[in-house]
């Protein structure tokens, strides 16, 4: 017989984001949200106890010295599956973590419960695309290029304009689009590399660099400057970097203030619970909108694992035809060989029997 506790933790299957506010480690987030669901789990009200038929012995009532007992059958609760014996019904609930954001940066981080935990896997080890928010300040440079750190270098940035800004960031892109060439491994000359490539559907094969998809400037306030960024394979700490490089193109120093992910491939900072949502009944709403998504990410991973299977068959089955086309040319070959000499004398060019006949 199934609790309302097990029915309400058969509900939590599937995957859900929600939002990590900066100066806050990710595992701390991961540990509210499993306690907050196991506190509210072992919180249902626990089952009707089963009842069990028991014997009492009772004395006869006609003479209180007689020592005749009398069986009186009774309906008494069993107390084996209590609360208090068997203690709390859950003991552990595991949330998974998505692609991981650092204690500087905040945004979307995409969490996994039950079943949820095998398509999160899935879906860090795909090439999808996460959307970040980037600001930066001119005019100083740090150890760490964050503008929390130690003060390394302090510049003039007064010849920095938007124009010159967005020079840089074209450059920087037309880079990052020729690694995204060069890692995606398709045919630049084929039909499909082409439509892949209108549609924006090209990703590195297998591990790559970071590599930007997308990057312009949303804000630009001397010193103060916001970029947007679309990347594949990136860290935080990869992005600070960027700001310093930016600056560094711009002849000046640059720092990063903050760094804010918005999208995590199908999850937005729409769609991202903040700390106050972080109860059962969220959660649970949000793995039901999220279904249908977490379903697709199961069926293209399964494409693609049966994709890379048939390709790899398809090599290995052409490999063993063209090892057995070289066994049978040699064959052939030696066939030819221990044939008559008018054979031999078919591969050899007129010309050189007729100058071995006028030397002879």
């Amino acid at each position: 017989m199934t609790t309302q506790a097990t029915r309400l933790f058969r509900r939590m299957d599937g995957l859900f984001a929600v939002y990590k506010p900066q100066g806050v480690h990710w595992k701390l987030i991961r540990d509210t949200i499993e306690s907050n669901l196991l506190k509210e789990l072992n919180s249902c009200p626990p089952p009707a106890p089963q009842l069990a038929v028991k014997f009492q012995l009772l004395s006869s009532g006609e003479n209180n010295g007689s020592k005749d007992l009398i069986l009186s059958p009774s309906m008494l609760p069993t107390l084996a599956d209590h609360p208090l014996v068997t203690g709390p019904q859950f003991h552990k609930v595991h949330v998974g973590v998505g692609h991981r954001l650092d204690a500087f940066s905040s945004g979307v981080l995409v969490l996994g419960v039950g079943k949820g935990n095998g398509v999160l896997e899935h879906l860090c080890r795909s090439h999808v695309t996460r959307d970040y928010t980037i600001e930066g300040e001119f005019g100083k440079a740090t150890d760490d290029f964050s503008h929390t750190s130690r003060v390394i270098e302090k510049t003039t940035y007064d010849h920095v304009t938007q124009d010159k800004l967005e020079r840089v960031l074209a450059m920087i892109q037309g880079a990052n689009q020729k690694a995204l060439i060069t890692y995606s491994q398709v045919d630049l000359h084929t039909q499909e590399a082409y439509e892949l490539a209108v549609r924006g559907l090209l990703y590195p094969h297998g591990k790559s660099p970071p590599i930007l998809t997308g990057l312009r400037c949303i804000h630009f306030n001397p010193p103060h400057f916001t970029l947007e960024v679309q990347c594949v394979n990136e860290t935080q700490k990869y992005l600070r970097k960027l700001i310093h490089e930016v600056g560094l193109e711009l002849r000046t120093s640059a720092v990063c203030s903050g760094v804010r992910r918005t999208r995590d491939g199908p999850f937005r900072v729409e769609n991202a619970l903040t700390r106050q949502h972080w109860t059962a009944d969220s959660i649970i709403q949000a793995i039901a909108q999220f279904r249908k998504t977490t379903r697709k990410i199961r069926k293209s991973v399964m494409y693609r694992q049966t994709a890379d299977q048939s390709s790899s068959s398809a090599k290995i089955q052409e490999q063993i035809r063209s090892q057995t086309g070289q066994s049978e040319q040699t064959s052939q070959e030696h066939v030819e060989l221990t044939s008559p000499s008018d054979m031999i004398v078919d591969r050899v060019t007129p010309g050189t029997l007729d100058e071995g006949r006028t030397k002879h």
